[in-house]
């Protein structure tokens, strides 16, 4: 994917280059940042775009969209107050535990604030498990953010650039588990099939709410997961550097 964003970058007359990490100090010699590792705020991947966006450069991911995507909260709030349907949901504290059940049902999903790659991610399915992930969850952060259980067989995956769709995809869950990625005691992951479609294929409610969501975030490169269900079309989240791997989600447009 990488090379393949080069080659692309020169055919538009871009001079495109590879760097990593160490070559932070000289980045006031680019244009344009275009960040292809998984952000996080305590990262080098912010750092280097903070630094990036303070000498003027272009960037992907901006460091605003980091600090907005890489937290669940803000993103819980975010729909909330906009009016993004999205599954029910309780910023949960010490105060307001024994309300999850009744708030958003069981089964439930919780979410570390900064999880990402489904890692930090957890169903629960009895009150039992529930006080003991919640507690689990809360000596590490202050909020925990509970959701409604919605299971399907895939995720779509919208990426917004600039504002616009540019792809659409279904993320299968992976064989035999409830999210798009599994990861077994050793740390390996297993990824479910990724099914790139047109966008002319895609249901347009599905672009419309990732358009407006992302929009929200900023007018980087986001990709946007949404859960198709009977009541409609609802967001899961919007992230800052989506995958865009060789001939997966690329597989429509090359």
């Amino acid at each position: 994917a990488l090379r393949r964003f080069v080659r692309a970058a020169r055919e538009l007359g871009i001079d495109a280059e590879l760097i990593e990490q160490d070559d932070a100090a000289d980045i006031a010699e680019f244009d344009a940042l275009f960040i292809r590792e998984t952000t996080y705020v305590d990262h080098p991947t912010y750092r280097l775009s903070r630094r990036a966006a303070s000498e003027g450069l272009v960037v992907i991911d901006d460091p605003v969209s980091i600090l907005r995507c890489t937290n669940k909260v803000f993103l819980a709030e975010l729909f909330a107050r906009n009016q993004i349907p999205h599954p029910r949901t309780l910023l949960v504290h010490a105060d307001n535990v024994g309300a999850i059940a009744d708030s958003v049902g069981l089964p439930c999903v919780l979410k570390r604030p900064d999880s990402s790659f489904s890692r930090g991610v957890v169903r629960v399915d009895t009150l039992e498990d529930l006080s003991t992930r919640v507690s689990e969850f809360l000596r590490d952060s202050d909020l925990v953010v509970a959701q409604t259980y919605t299971p399907s067989t895939f995720d779509w995956r919208i990426g917004v650039l600039g504002g616009e769709a540019l792809f659409a995809c279904r993320y299968h869950m992976a064989q035999g588990h409830w999210q798009i990625v599994a990861t077994d005691k050793k740390g390996q992951r297993r990824y479910g099939r990724v099914e790139a479609l047109p966008l002319a294929e895609t249901p347009a409610p599905a672009l419309e709410i990732a358009v407006r969501a992302a929009r929200l975030i900023g007018d980087g490169f986001y990709g946007v997961d949404i859960k198709q269900t009977a009541d409609g079309f609802f967001v899961i989240e919007v992230n800052d550097n989506p995958n865009v791997d060789a001939g997966c989600e690329d597989s429509v447009l090359g």
